[in-house]
Formats: structure tokens, C-alpha cells, sequence
């Protein structure tokens, strides 16, 4: 899938499900807030947990709450960023017919993959990845799972086929990274690259 030109100004939805990770998609927040995109925020239960788990942040449970502490976090003008409930059907991403640019699925649990790639549909999540796949927008997955179990690279595949974008949580070492931050920074400068948002996180391959 690639990105058209009236895409580039709609609102990009960024899902953040229960795989460990949760520090590349607060980068990648972080990123498109500064890129002066709108972004829709889905995030999973589970992902709550590792969130917890995994930072020091303190994010409230309600999708209200959290949109503005996200807002104020990453300091974002407001209603950029727009957090929606896992059963709010009447979101914009829940329909076709509502205004969707591209999708990231950041980090992506191989539950989510499984879901999404037959179509389950249980939750908004599922549902904003099904309404990508079916509008034929352009939809990533940074799977984060370790090994992976041939189910998973059937999931894959079968998605791939689809014209999806499997990115796996996988960095590079090439730029000769110092810190923790610096690997993230790596995942999300691809990420942001696919996105056709510019990036200087990393420098490009042969610059």
C-alpha cells in the first residue's frame, strides 16, 4: 500500500496493544505530535499494563483522562490527539466512511496479529486494522514477539500478501547506537520513513 496525497493530511491512528515495547510508540506520539499531525490513540488494556510496567508513567484509564494527559505530555495543541475507548464504535475509525489516513499498530501483540488477520473484529483495534485492510490504506505492524511460532509467520504472511507492512521490533546496530533510546529511535525513524513524515532521528543509508 502507498500513502496518497490527500492521506498525508488526514489523522494517523496509532494502536498501542500489550506487547512489550510500549517506549516505541510514545516515541513515535512524540514524533507526529512535533510533525504537527493529528493522531488517533487506541490502546489496548493489556497495553495499559505494560505501560505500567515498562515507564514511570502514570497514564489515567479513561480515554478522556488520558487524551489529556497524552495532550499535555507530549505537548500537543488541542484535540491533536484524540484517544478512543476499545468499544467506541462510533469513532472514526471504526467506519470506512469516516476520515482515516494511515494505521500503525505499535507495538503489535501476535494476539492482535492473529485477530486482525482473520478478521475477528472484537475490539476497535481490530476493527480500525479490518476497516484499513478493507479501505486498502496503508497499515503497519511492529510485531514484537520472540521466537516467532510458524503461526505467527503464517499471520504474516497471509497480512503481507495483503499489502500490509510487517516492520518487527527488530533495530539496528549500524548507526552505532549509545543508549536504550537510541535503539527505539531506530524502529521509529522506519516507521516515520513508511509514514512519509521526514525523520532526522537516523541518518538515511549512505548520508
Amino acid at each position: 500500500m502507498t500513502a496518497t496525497e490527500p492521506d498525508m493530511q488526514k489523522p494517523i491512528t496509532v494502536a498501542i496493544t500489550g506487547a512489550s515495547g510500549v517506549q516505541y510508540a510514545l516515541r513515535l506520539l512524540q514524533c507526529l505530535v512535533a510533525a504537527k499531525r493529528d493522531v488517533y490513540v487506541l490502546i489496548s488494556k493489556a497495553a495499559q499494563v505494560v505501560m505500567a510496567t515498562e515507564t514511570t508513567l502514570k497514564v489515567p484509564g479513561t480515554p478522556e483522562k488520558m487524551q489529556a494527559y497524552l495532550t499535555d505530555a507530549f505537548a500537543a495543541q488541542p484535540n491533536q490527539i484524540k484517544v478512543f475507548g476499545r468499544e467506541q464504535w462510533f469513532a472514526p475509525v471504526a467506519s470506512g466512511s469516516g476520515r482515516n489516513g494511515p494505521m500503525v499498530v505499535c507495538p503489535c501483540s501476535t494476539g492482535t496479529l492473529s485477530a486482525i488477520a482473520t478478521g475477528a473484529s472484537n475490539n476497535l483495534i481490530e476493527r480500525a486494522a479490518d476497516v484499513a485492510l478493507k479501505e486498502k490504506r496503508d497499515l503497519i505492524l511492529v510485531v514484537r514477539e520472540s521466537p516467532y511460532s510458524a503461526v505467527h509467520l503464517e499471520n504474516m504472511l497471509k497480512l503481507a500478501r495483503l499489502g500490509v507492512t510487517i516492520m518487527p521490533a527488530s533495530p539496528g546496530f549500524y548507526h552505532d547506537p549509545k543508549s536504550i533510546n537510541d535503539l527505539v529511535d531506530f524502529m521509529v525513524a522506519r516507521i516515520l520513513s513508511h509514514l512519509q513524515i521526514e525523520q532526522t532521528l537516523v541518518p538515511f543509508w549512505g548520508e
